[in-house]
């Protein structure tokens, strides 16, 4: 009983709470990322994209079914009951237990991830992260590196020539791009002298967003000067996110006219829909992660935090909850804006070759990253706080 009354039944119900509305929002994301990118590429290939389904009200006993902006915000909800009811086919040719196992840790190693961004001030008096850990980016570049493990399982169980090469290509690829990923950060741990990822924030609600630092009205010598190794990392940290989530002009590992489909060539079902929900919950938590260490998180100028803080004095006569819920609201729209960036890439650039990619990861932003380290110490050196 003693045990029983230790627990912090608090905590563990307010994370269970937060846990619940995060995955719902992602996977809520997720589908409607994948809508949106349909649109988006008929939209620059001058197509139409989905447009008929909407939501089925007349079996419900209404007259006419809800289809808003020319019908096809339905087509997600489709494209999901019909990846549920499809056959499970498991090729017998494959090793079952790997086989089986790799769809699983593609995306939960992802999803464990989001568990330390902070996606809103506060709600109700409780911070809006699940797990307010000391080592942020670290915890979340661990387990996003385990990401790979569920590729190359996948590519080597499959015993295919197409999915053993896609599951290498992106074993490669990950784990080269993955140096320049981690080092383009440094240069902000230096000036920040934090990994808590609240914290980062925070200091960017007093001296600005680190990318656009005139966000708090103010901007000195020191801060113009600092903008330069900054400015630098965002690039590098962007284009290796790239390269991580695997997408174009980063799209080796996948490449349909090269290898059918890569790594997840003889999945089908729900196995492949893990797959295909793993790389898109990837995109969305690296935007995630670009919103809170250079976008300033759910911060907004001249809208409060939800504990009554910031903001111009005649938006306080509303609640603290409201302008809680609007600093997730304004969190995800950045998350959204720049996952619209992502599609924007891919259906614009050509993909590379992969000598090129790998060159471009090794010669010089590994390097670029690696310098820009050195540059940021000397900038920090000659201008302490």
């Amino acid at each position: 009983m003693d045990i029983f009354n230790s627990i912090d039944w608090y905590l563990i119900l307010t994370s269970l709470a937060k846990t619940v509305v995060v995955l719902g929002i992602i996977l809520t994301m997720v589908s409607y990322t994948v809508y949106a990118e349909r649109r988006v590429s008929a939209l620059i290939q001058d197509r139409l994209g989905p447009n008929r389904v909407g939501f089925p009200l007349t079996l419900l006993g209404a007259k006419k079914d809800f289809s808003p902006f020319l019908g096809g915000l339905g087509q997600p909800i489709a494209d999901a009951v019909k990846l549920l009811i499809k056959e499970d086919f498991t090729p017998a040719h494959v090793n079952k237990f790997y086989y089986w196992i790799a769809p699983a840790l593609g995306i939960g190693a992802v999803i464990v991830s989001l568990a330390v961004i902070p996606f809103g001030s506060s709600f109700l008096g409780d911070k809006m992260v699940i797990a307010d850990v000391n080592i942020g980016p670290l915890f979340i570049f661990a387990f996003s590196s385990l990401g790979v493990y569920g590729i190359v399982l996948a590519g080597w169980s499959a015993n295919s020539k197409y999915s053993f090469l896609g599951g290498i290509r992106s074993s490669s690829q990950m784990i080269s791009y993955e140096l320049a990923l981690g080092l383009s950060v440094i240069p902000l741990f230096l000036i920040l002298r934090t990994l808590n990822l609240s914290d980062i924030v925070d200091y960017q609600i007093k001296n600005g967003w680190l990318l656009i630092p005139f966000t708090n009205g103010s901007l000195d010598l020191r801060k113009i000067i600092l903008w330069i190794p900054i400015f630098i990392s965002f690039v590098v940290f962007t284009i290796s996110m790239f390269a991580e989530t695997n997408r174009l002009p980063f799209d080796l590992p996948e490449a349909e006219q090269e290898l059918v489909g890569g790594y997840h060539t003889e999945y089908s079902s729900m196995k492949f829909a893990l797959f295909f929900l793993g790389e898109y919950a990837a995109m969305i938590a690296g935007s995630s992660l670009i919103v809170t260490l250079f976008l300033g998180g759910w911060h907004c100028p001249f809208i409060p935090d939800g504990a009554g803080n910031g903001g111009l004095d005649v938006l306080h006569a509303l609640p603290d909850w409201f302008w809680g819920l609007v600093n997730i609201a304004v969190f995800f729209t950045k998350v959204a804006l720049l996952l619209l960036f992502f599609i924007w890439v891919r259906w614009t650039l050509p993909r590379f070759r992969y000598d090129q990619l790998m060159r471009l990861g090794w010669i010089f932003f590994f390097e670029i990253a690696l310098v820009n380290v050195f540059i940021a110490a000397f900038i920090l050196a000659l201008y302490p706080n």
